[in-house]
This record gives C-alpha cells, sequence and structure tokens, in this order.
C-alpha cells in the first residue's frame, strides 16, 4: 500500500563557486518512502515503459534510459495516487520558488504540469546530449523543468549544468526546479553502476482559456 503519511517539503541550498544567481531551486521531499513508491509504480507498469528518447527521436548515443510517461489524464486511476502525492509536493516547491523569485510570480502565478516521465537508467545509462527544456516553438510553453531523484547513486550518473558549471550527485528526494531556457543546459552523465530513477517534467503557461 502506498504512504499516506503528510508529504513535507525541506528547501536545500546549492553550492556554487560564483555569487550570480543559478535559479535553480531545491529541496528535499519528506518522507523518503514516496520516492519508493514511484519506484514501484514503475516497476509495475511493465507494459508502459518504452526506450527513453530525446526531441530528435531514438538515438541511444544521446539518450540511453527506460521511460514511462504519465498523461494528466490518467492521475485519477486508482493506481496513480503515489503520483498524485507527489505533484502535491512538487507544486508545494513550484509555490516556494515564487516565493525566492517574486518577479516570475507575477508571470506564472498558476502553472500547469503536460506529460511527464518516470525514467530508469541502468550501468551505461545516459543522457549525454546537451540539452535544454525550450528550444523550439513547440516546446516554448515551458517556462521551468523540475526533476526528483528517486533514489540515492554514487556511482555516475550526474547531471551537470554546462553554462554555471555545476554537476549534482542524485540522492534520493532531491527536487530540482530551474528555468527551461538555453541557460540552464544539462547532461545526465553515464551510470557506472547500480541504478537510477528520477521522475521529472515541465512547468508551463495555462492555456488561454484558463486564464
Amino acid at each position: 500500500m502506498p504512504d499516506t503519511s503528510t508529504i513535507e517539503i525541506r528547501r536545500e541550498a546549492i553550492a556554487a563557486d560564483t555569487p550570480v544567481p543559478h535559479f535553480i531551486g531545491s529541496w528535499f521531499l519528506e518522507p523518503l518512502s514516496l520516492c519508493d513508491d514511484l519506484i514501484d509504480f514503475f516497476e509495475t507498469h511493465p507494459d508502459h515503459q518504452a526506450q527513453g528518447k530525446t526531441a530528435g527521436g531514438l538515438n541511444l548515443e544521446s539518450k540511453k534510459s527506460v521511460d514511462l510517461t504519465i498523461r494528466p489524464r490518467e492521475l485519477r486511476q486508482n493506481d496513480h495516487a503515489a503520483v498524485r502525492r507527489y505533484l502535491e509536493a512538487l507544486f508545494a516547491c513550484h509555490k516556494d520558488y515564487l516565493e525566492q523569485w517574486p518577479f516570475l510570480q507575477g508571470v506564472l502565478p498558476r502553472a500547469e504540469v503536460s506529460s511527464f516521465n518516470i525514467q530508469r537508467y541502468q550501468p551505461g545509462g545516459h543522457f549525454q546530449k546537451v540539452h535544454s527544456e525550450r528550444t523550439t516553438l513547440a516546446t516554448s510553453h515551458r517556462v521551468l523543468a523540475w526533476m526528483t531523484y528517486l533514489n540515492d547513486v554514487e556511482d555516475g550518473g550526474t547531471t551537470h549544468f554546462v553554462h554555471q558549471d555545476m554537476e549534482l550527485q542524485p540522492r534520493k528526494g532531491l527536487t530540482l526546479i530551474w528555468p527551461a531556457e538555453w541557460t540552464h543546459a544539462h547532461k545526465a552523465n553515464v551510470l557506472n553502476s547500480g541504478v537510477k530513477y528520477i521522475i521529472t517534467g515541465w512547468l508551463h503557461f495555462p492555456p488561454r482559456n484558463g486564464e
């Protein structure tokens, strides 16, 4: 049974060598058992898993992962309880992010989530292609990207934000929100051993009829 205890967030500052703001918000989700529930959701839905793709399609030299896509219309299904609880925590992080950057609150007071992914990386897995989350007209509605590491990773599998020269080691429950723009281009380095799970997606402008 999924854990139904209260979800809390704890802001976690990311150390940086430069005094210039990097605009990467970070928090830990509690309880960490929520991460276990999301991994269990992934593993118990093998029929929905597929080889991970980039915007250009399937390319194992650019990205090597197994992805499970979750669509908003599926969230009401009974077996998606853990995913719904996760989204509650994510929007709490978004609210705290807006408190840190008040200007954005006037631009994006209400954000929406489109389809998003839970991803599994096994030894040799990666997303080595340097990429950002808003690079075409089709992705221009994205304002922020988000990701939570669902388990600890000790050997490889780091996330590297190339312009900030910032490399993050996956830690269970660590949740990041950052601008979707080219300024935050990044990649996922090769996982050398073990397994790595993440949940990731975007926060975007609501449709005009939702204003």
